[in-house]
């Protein structure tokens, strides 16, 4: 006879599958962003698509914004370092020029606004009338672009050679203001994420065209479709699905913008001029070259200033709101005292980084050797860190809607600049440029730092 089971037989336990977790890759990120934007564009439901992203998240500011800003603040050497590889220091010497005069024509583009924009925490102007006027100034960038060039009696080759680093500054100026729109609405990871897009997409476009066309024109050309491609698939799309919609624009709000921003427009325009002085007192005095080796001593300088800011920026909107409560003042002070203490301490990590790295960096990368421009690095390392400083004493003005007040430091300190360069570089060549920066930012800083006093003791 067949054997019959138990009826104490416990029954068998069937087999769970385990649960397929969904991998959240960049490809499914990306296809997932395709696919929002091409409902959204071709089934006419902007208006309808829901917020995707969370506000306020802290940690994820951080990260990203700093991913952002890293990008966007190596670009500049990763293409002098590119394009002195690929195409020899003289020719790059061009190319870093018209990128520094892009660079310079950017504070045209941004006007001054952001932190204006980031800090109007009640919205008492639109985001449609900040964008109209940012159009505007990006337009006035490139008349002046071609003013310059004019002037300067360019050839065809240095015109086009700037014109897409215009372009591509003129795409970063228009870009700020939507991504000062997603940080005014508490989403700061989302400008990172576009900033580092367009960084990343632009310097390598540049860098294949470089390589495979040895053009400089196709390359610096190509860089300005990249960050324009960026723009319009990324940037201004990411900005109207995950904020607001805003209230239609008023003339009187971007004449409103033109005249509240005037002060900070020039002062910043006049500190950027301040800082690219010392390298247009070069230009016809030295050769070409010599504004490669200036960059590439400034670039350590100029990632202290963006250190620095990584740690403000964030906080700006939460700087406005503790200085709007009288009660808090003394721990703004506090703060601000906090930032200053931060300079220091990268001034003197920047000072061990031109001890120990700089030279055989800057040899293994642009393949000349640096060791004479030992002492001029260390120089331009303090003038950095006097740089971050100033740079935030200025913010924090800004943020105390003070601006117009610096704006006649900002003056004075361009004059002496000017002068200092125009005859330390004849008298001294190289190393009389270096001197003159460190110079004037050390008068700079006093200024500013005696200026934020004079405000808080007028505050009390």
């Amino acid at each position: 006879m067949p054997e019959t089971p138990s009826t104490h037989t416990k029954p068998s336990k069937r087999r769970r599958r385990p649960r397929q977790r969904h991998r959240v890759t960049l490809a499914s990120i990306i296809n997932g962003w395709w696919e929002r934007l091409f409902s959204a564009v071709f089934g006419g439901t902007w208006d309808q698509q829901p917020h995707m992203y969370e506000s306020g998240r802290g940690g994820r500011d951080y990260l990203l914004n700093t991913l952002g800003s890293v990008a966007w603040g190596t670009l500049f050497p990763l293409l002098t370092v590119v394009a002195t590889q690929l195409s020899g220091a003289e020719r790059a010497g061009h190319f870093t020029m018209a990128f520094t005069t892009a660079t310079l024509l950017l504070y045209v583009g941004n006007y001054g606004v952001k932190t204006f924009q980031v800090s109007d925490i009640e919205e008492t102007e639109s985001f449609s009338s900040y964008r109209a006027h940012r159009l505007l100034t990006c337009a006035l960038m490139l008349l002046l672009g071609c003013a310059y060039c004019a002037v300067r009696h360019y050839d065809t080759e240095m015109w086009l050679i700037s014109a897409g680093a215009y372009g591509f500054r003129a795409i970063d100026a228009l870009a700020d203001t939507y991504e000062a729109r997603l940080q005014q609405q508490d989403k700061l990871y989302l400008a990172g994420v576009s900033q580092a897009v367009r960084s990343v997409v632009g310097v390598t476009l540049f860098s294949l065209l470089l390589l495979v066309t040895k053009s400089m024109v196709a390359a610096s050309v190509g860089m300005a479709a990249a960050a324009l491609a960026s723009f319009f698939l990324l940037t201004a799309p990411l900005t109207r699905l995950e904020t607001p919609r805003s209230r239609p624009l008023a003339w009187i709000e971007i004449r409103e913008l033109f005249v509240e921003c005037f002060p900070s427009f020039l002062a910043l325009f006049l500190f950027a001029l301040i800082e690219n002085v010392p390298k247009y007192a070069m230009e016809g005095v030295l050769p070409y070259e010599s504004q490669v080796f200036f960059s590439a001593i400034y670039f350590p300088a100029q990632a202290m200033l963006m250190m620095v800011g990584f740690v403000y920026r964030p906080q700006l909107v939460r700087l406005a709101t503790i200085w709007n409560d009288p009660h808090k003042r003394l721990r703004f002070d506090l703060i601000v005292a906090a930032m200053l203490v931060v300079c220091a301490i990268v001034t003197l990590a920047g000072l061990a980084y031109a001890r120990w790295a700089a030279v055989p960096l800057g040899t293994l990368l642009y393949g000349t050797n640096f060791e004479p421009f030992r002492n001029a690095q260390y120089l331009m390392v303090l003038a950095g860190g006097l740089s971050a400083a100033i740079d935030f004493l200025y913010q924090i003005i800004t943020v105390l809607r003070q601006q117009a007040l610096a704006t006649r430091i900002y003056l004075i300190a361009t004059v002496l600049v000017i002068a200092m360069s125009v005859i330390l570089v004849r008298l001294y060549g190289f190393d009389g440029a270096v001197w003159s920066y460190l110079g004037v930012m050390a008068a700079l800083f006093g200024a500013l730092g005696g200026q934020y006093v004079f405000i808080r003791m007028r505050a009390q």
